[in-house]
């Protein structure tokens, strides 16, 4: 498994330099480390913020999972949505309203065909709400499909 979350630096992540605005680091209440956020307060609404994970050495016809935690806290705060580089224009994953302020877990399989997928994108689309934010934390890749819960 790769740990690509914030606190490590393992990870080659990236800010686009096309969107909106930063997801910027945010200290986790427990204090080990932090995650990245984008605050509701940031921009105007249909506003995008995207920040990039590359993924190096992933075998050709091979199958990944991508395990992440995230919250979206606030009323109305907008989506998170993740794209894989190899199908850019529909996400593969996209949640709009958290049930509470909890963090969930959400999973991705990555299926590489003879194109491997270099790059995963966390995107942000800030909605209406003045208050919340929208997390993502402890992103890990790993070889074979995703586990059932």
């Amino acid at each position: 498994a790769v740990d690509c979350s914030f606190s490590r630096g393992v990870c080659d992540w990236k800010q686009d330099a096309d969107d909106d605005f930063d997801w910027n680091p945010a200290d986790r209440d427990r204090g080990d480390g932090y995650y990245m956020a984008v605050p509701a307060f940031v921009g105007h609404k249909k506003d995008m913020g995207r920040l990039k994970l590359l993924l190096t050495d992933l075998k050709p016809k091979s199958s990944y999972c991508l395990i992440f935690s995230y919250r979206l806290a606030g009323e109305r705060v907008g989506k998170l949505r993740v794209f894989l580089a190899n199908k850019k224009t529909t996400p593969v994953w996209e949640q709009n309203k958290g049930k509470d302020e909890r963090w969930r877990t959400g999973k991705i399989d990555i299926f590489q065909g003879a194109d491997t997928t270099n790059s995963v994108t966390f995107e942000s689309e800030r909605g209406k709400g003045k208050t919340g934010e929208i997390g993502v934390d402890n992103v890990i890749l790993i070889s074979g499909l995703c586990p059932e819960d």
